[in-house]
């Protein structure tokens, strides 16, 4: 699987419009509460059971997997890409022990990676990715994309000949977390709260079924629907993501750090997915509010 990242230029209230952001989240556990004359059940064992399936397949160590457990069916959802071969999937199987039976494997032909790449959109150092949802501290400007974007670059530019400035990294977290936050430096370059044309006025968490949309710099705008919270992807190489959100939208190399929003809302940037769309695939976000929490930051 291959990550991808999406930058739009967009116009600012009062601004001339230079430049458009594309935009594009710990699953709850029920206790069943038995009537007087039942007998007593709850769904606590089965919770604890999903936990140490799910810190099974982390142990495991098998990169190229991302996970979730998924309490209405009882189990936990692995994704493996091409990569994971059935001596790997086997190694899964036996750390889950006597949990195995929990585990769901599906498999993807696609390579599972931050979807980073050269090529439009916006450029640093090596790289071609997204920007997410244009954010506001104060009268300062910013975007946010994704973590594996920024870790290690500092400035960002609109074209591959690094000739129009955009602004620089001021902050990233990646692996853990995957987010970084750009600062607009060039007063030629003023962003909108647009993405496309839908104005992004608030956020909001991820909701299992909720209906989702996606716009990146490779793959456009792509709808699908939520399918896990709180995932987990081994990227490989020591460099494992948490608390992402699981969806059925396939994105491609450049799509990293694209937003994800439901109507009026932000709900998460990319980090990564398969990135084969000829037959499909998967793609997982980091929430889009703890990164808000984290910065300062708000939409508008």
């Amino acid at each position: 699987m291959r990550i991808t990242h999406t930058f739009r230029h967009a116009r600012v209230p009062g601004r001339p419009r230079l430049l458009a952001v594309a935009t594009g989240l710990a699953a709850a556990v029920a206790l069943a509460v038995p009537a007087a004359d039942a007998v007593t059940v709850t769904d606590v064992p089965a919770a604890n059971r999903l936990a140490a399936t799910a810190d099974a397949v982390l142990d495991a160590g098998v990169a190229g997997t991302a996970w979730y457990a998924d309490p209405a069916a009882d189990t936990v959802v692995v994704t493996a890409d091409s990569t994971v071969s059935p001596a790997r999937t086997a190694a899964i199987e036996r750390a889950a022990g006597p949990n195995a039976d929990a585990l769901r494997i599906e498999h993807s032909p696609g390579r599972l990676s931050t979807q980073l790449s050269g090529g439009d959109a916006i450029y640093s150092t090596g790289a071609r990715c997204s920007a997410g949802f244009n954010v506001v501290s104060g009268s300062t400007y910013y975007f946010v994309t994704a973590g594996h974007c920024t870790s290690g670059r500092s400035t960002w530019y609109t074209n591959a000949t690094g000739t129009t400035l955009i602004g620089s990294t001021v902050g990233s977290s990646f692996p853990t977390h995957d987010y970084g936050l750009v600062r607009y430096t060039n007063p030629g370059v003023p962003a909108s709260g647009t993405v496309g044309s839908v104005d992004i006025t608030g956020a909001a968490q991820a909701t299992i079924g909720m209906a989702v949309t996606f716009r990146g710099a490779v793959s456009g705008v792509v709808s699908g629907v939520v399918t896990g919270l709180n995932a987990t992807i081994n990227y490989g190489s020591g460099d494992i993501v948490t608390g992402l959100i699981a969806t059925n939208i396939c994105t491609q190399p450049g799509d990293s750090g694209g937003a994800l929003y439901s109507g009026d809302r932000a709900i998460g940037v990319l980090s990564g997915g398969t990135g084969n769309c000829s037959s499909g695939g998967t793609s997982y976000f980091q929430p889009i509010i703890p990164v808000l929490n984290a910065y300062g930051v708000s939409v508008y």
